[in-house]
């Protein structure tokens, strides 16, 4: 039986959907942002080991034009298909669906991801697919809809939708994993590890789950705007058992002569002092403490003293961190639970001790006028300008409110959305779709902007040591320059609606 896990390279005015293990998505000129997929690279993984035939149909990565990428697909004739969708291309991915059924008309089709899992029955409506998946551990979704269809006698997982009698039904509730460490580490081969990497990490880089959910020092993460800790996770955070996390990662090392490895846990391990140190404790066991480097998504509230000296040890080079904005007013609206002092105290913590980081911001928060976006500017330019080095970088989105989450009704119910709320190929434009006081676009583009700033450059080229660091500079340039084309001024662009 052949099963594709596929990634349609659906372009948009010649940018690139970020789709791969992205909870925030756009189109982007950037060609050095390619995410890899983590949950279906295990799903992949997982089919693999039970015999099934797997095609790792990734186009985005593999840079591939859609007309050569359905080529290769239809070339496969595969018995199942297997999509990862979200709001900003569910649309498209319907009409791909469509299209597909009437070339490949046995093919069995399965759609999973954060959209859907909110909201199956309107898939299977809009298009002939045979099964949508729900919850953030899909990969073990599928895996029972191959064997379902391989003719295994065992019913089908929970949290799985499809038609019975032209009727949508369900197979009950999803439930999670509970020992993420039961599942069997990913085969990078398999999955082309080497395809995916970002700007600002160092190549070969290998991409790792440390668990599943965001974590908190003071409980699990709760940010409104989150679609991946509502639909996926239902607010909770698993983390795996941290010596197999070090011997994966001295598997990547060994194996692959990786040099760095990324955490795209939402918060990382960090959060949980016993899980790092004994993290740490099995790297220096194993000898691979200090022989890679560590980059990891991190919640400023994670970084401490204790927790600083064990990341230290362990090898961290790098760490993630989300401001979203400047002003505490918005960051209580959006349950961050940390506050803009907070934020800025762990930053500095970092960088004090040698850590490069970078900032993520959030701008056309419909609250936020002129003086809160500019203290957002103000906090992120202080933050990148402090103690700045090779690989210190910022980030800019828009507001974008996906349908499911407290932050969508939250707007919804204000009347504050400036489309149609079910439009929603208008989710994935760099664009702004809810109504907001100041030009979010613009200041977008200026926080992107900010690493032009003459001291900035000045600072993090006094600080280049090695050929690397330049390598990695010259990547961020490109970057750079590919983020501020998503942002440039449009001809015609309407003025910002009070």
């Amino acid at each position: 039986m052949r099963v594709a896990l596929c990634y349609p390279p659906l372009l948009h005015e010649g940018r690139i959907p970020v789709m791969t293990q992205s909870r925030i998505f756009s189109f982007t000129h950037s060609k050095e942002v390619r995410i890899y997929p983590l949950v279906m690279a295990q799903a992949a993984s997982l089919l693999k080991r039970e015999g099934f035939e797997v095609a790792w149909m990734d186009g985005i990565a593999a840079g591939e034009t859609p007309a050569a990428w359905r080529a290769r697909l239809e070339a496969g004739d595969p018995d199942l298909v297997v999509l990862e969708t979200k709001a900003s291309l569910v649309t498209r991915h319907w009409e791909f669906i469509r299209d597909l059924k009437v070339r490949l008309p046995r093919t069995r089709v399965v759609l999973a991801g954060d959209h859907v899992s909110y909201f199956p029955k309107e898939s299977l409506r809009a298009c002939p697919v045979d099964f949508v998946a729900t919850g953030g551990d899909y990969d073990l979704s599928v895996l029972g809809i191959a064997r379902h269809l391989r003719g295994d006698t065992r019913a089908l997982p929970g949290g799985v939708w499809r038609l019975e009698g032209g009727r949508a039904a369900s197979t009950g509730t999803c439930r999670p994993v509970r020992d993420l460490s039961s599942l069997p580490w990913i085969d990078r081969d398999l999955t082309q590890w080497w395809r995916y990497g970002e700007a600002y990490l160092h190549r070969p880089v290998a991409y790792i789950l440390s668990g599943r959910g965001c974590g908190t020092v003071k409980g699990p993460g709760r940010c409104t705007f989150c679609i991946w800790q509502y639909a996926f996770w239902g607010n909770k955070a698993r983390l795996r058992d941290p010596g197999d996390v070090a011997r994966e990662i001295k598997s990547l090392v060994d194996r692959y002569g990786v040099r760095e490895v990324f955490d795209d846990n939402e918060a990382g391990g960090i959060w949980d002092l016993a899980w790092l140190r004994a993290f740490t404790e099995e790297l220096e066991r194993i000898g691979v403490a200090g022989k890679v480097m560590i980059s990891s998504n991190c919640r400023a509230d994670s970084v401490t003293p204790d927790r600083v000296e064990l990341m230290k040890r362990a090898g961290f080079r790098l760490l993630k961190i989300a401001l979203e904005s400047g002003n505490d007013d918005t960051l209580k609206r959006i349950a961050k639970d940390e506050t803009v002092a907070e934020i800025v105290r762990g930053v500095k913590l970092a960088k004090d001790h040698g850590f490069a980081v970078m900032v993520t911001t959030m701008v056309g928060f419909p609250w936020e006028g002129e003086a809160e976006i500019r203290r957002t500017y103000d906090v992120a330019r202080e933050l990148l300008l402090y103690k700045a080095k090779p690989g210190d970088c910022l980030e800019a989105n828009i507001v974008i409110p996906y349908p499911g989450t407290p932050l969508h009704r939250y707007i919804l119910d204000r009347g504050w959305f400036s489309i149609p709320p079910g439009d929603y190929d208008r989710y994935g434009e760099s664009r702004p779709i809810v109504k907001s006081p100041v030009d979010p676009v613009l200041w977008a583009r200026r926080i992107w902007g900010l690493h032009r700033d003459p001291r900035f450059l000045l600072r993090s080229l006094a600080s280049v040591r090695s050929w690397r660091d330049l390598e990695l500079a010259f990547r961020g340039l490109r970057s750079l320059l590919g983020h501020e084309r998503d942002y440039a001024p449009q001809r015609g662009a309407s003025a910002p609606v009070a």
